[in-house]
């Protein structure tokens, strides 16, 4: 009993002796720690991205642009032959498509005869001139005849070697020839007014046949610019409609990177100032190029007329900073030259 009570004492005293904080594993650190470090990792990072922000504009909200040209018809008909194929690179000049030229040579057909028509009516018109005027030559001779003998018989009354009776008969001869060439003179511009008239209608014939002809040359369609033909579904067959678009070509001329930056960047660009644009289409290099223009006002709200350019201001449901658009011509260009319209881009300029 006394060994039980005196090892009751000690495991009493083994029990109110303070434990030891527990040792923590070499190369760990605590989490109050883990968080400043942390912290201060991100703090530079910011101040790191801020610093190189500053020295150098980047976007990768940026793509590939060009100009679509719309192609159509001056005239309606149905496509004869399609002389190009889809995505096919073409020059100007190169031969796109065929109307069927029937209608409109018979058309050109009516126009020289309705001219040859003018024509012979305006020729017609210079006979009767020419007739008029010898009438209303001899009316004039004839009045100025009457005229002199009606004066002489004046005269002859005055000294009373002319009756009275002769002298009413030379007036009236002398009034009759003045009407013949009153007549003769109405006659004369008549015929002149004829002839203007188809002279006009000359005129008139000349236009039409000139439409008619130029109609008759738009029945051969012709690439306007060089180009790649882009989505073509025009087919043999279907009617070209004037003035609405038949065929799409990609201007190869007129390629140019549109990119979008932040408004903070804008101010410090320069027209003529150099950029570097990473191609999507053709990664890993970047090509130099030239800025062109920085756009001097968006729209914050989409619009149907597109007067000014609309920059959505969220991606991902993010919500951006506003963007402008910076239009860039690219001095050097991958290898094989081809750009595609539409394709991104990611350009990085160092005000």
């Amino acid at each position: 009993m006394r060994w039980r009570h005196h090892q009751g004492v000690t495991d009493k005293r083994a029990s109110a002796t303070p434990r030891e904080p527990p040792v923590v594993a070499a190369g760990r650190l605590s989490t109050p720690r883990r968080l400043v470090l942390a912290m201060g990792v991100i703090l530079l990072i910011f101040i790191g991205w801020e610093t190189l922000t500053t020295f150098v504009a980047y976007t990768g909200d940026a793509y590939v642009r060009s100009d679509l040209v719309a192609f159509s018809s001056q005239v309606t008909g149905h496509v004869t032959a399609v002389h190009v194929h889809d995505n096919q690179q073409v020059k100007k000049g190169d031969l796109l498509a065929s109307i069927d030229p029937v209608p409109f040579t018979l058309a050109v057909d009516a126009c020289k005869a309705e001219l040859a028509a003018a024509n012979a009516q305006a020729q017609a018109d210079s006979d009767s001139i020419a007739a008029a005027q010898d009438a209303s030559s001899a009316a004039v001779a004839a009045r100025s005849l009457a005229d002199v003998n009606q004066q002489r018989i004046a005269r002859l009354v005055t000294d009373q070697t002319a009756s009275m009776q002769e002298l009413d008969t030379a007036n009236e001869v002398l009034r009759r020839a003045r009407a013949d060439a009153d007549a003769a003179d109405a006659v004369v511009a008549r015929a002149q007014r004829m002839l203007a008239m188809h002279n006009a209608a000359i005129d008139q014939a000349q236009s039409q046949l000139a439409t008619a002809e130029w109609r008759l040359s738009q029945t051969q369609l012709y690439v306007p610019v060089d180009g790649t033909i882009n989505n073509l579904t025009v087919r043999v067959g279907d009617t070209a409609v004037a003035s609405e678009p038949l065929i799409g070509i990609v201007d190869a001329d007129a390629f140019r990177i549109i990119a979008n930056f932040k408004q903070s960047y804008i101010r410090q660009f320069q027209v003529g100032g150099t950029a570097w644009v990473w191609l999507d289409s053709n990664p890993w290099h970047f090509y130099r190029a030239r800025i062109a223009g920085v756009a001097r006002g968006i729209s914050r709200t989409r619009t149907p007329d597109g007067l000014l350019p609309y920059v959505s201001p969220t991606t991902d449901w993010i919500r951006l900073q506003r963007r402008f658009p910076v239009t860039l011509f690219l001095v050097e260009r991958p290898p094989d030259g081809l750009l595609f319209m539409g394709a991104d881009a990611r350009v990085a300029i160092f005000p």
